[in-house]
């Protein structure tokens, strides 16, 4: 999936998975729904939890 992939650079490693990812950074806990692809409003709310901007994301992908 490209936003584990963004996630990884970004300093995100996956915790656990399931039908969801569960990634972590040491501080932060993120979970991205399996879904493909998922939704933009939901992804926008990852995104943000992760402490990074839209734009920063989408240099990362």
């Amino acid at each position: 999936m490209d936003a584990v992939r963004a996630l990884e650079k970004a300093g995100f490693h996956i915790a656990r998975q399931g039908k969801h990812v569960v990634m972590t950074d040491g501080r932060r806990i993120l979970t991205i729904p399996r879904a493909n692809p998922v939704n933009a409003f939901t992804m926008g709310g990852i995104v943000r939890d992760a402490g990074l901007t839209i734009e920063e994301f989408k240099k990362l992908l």
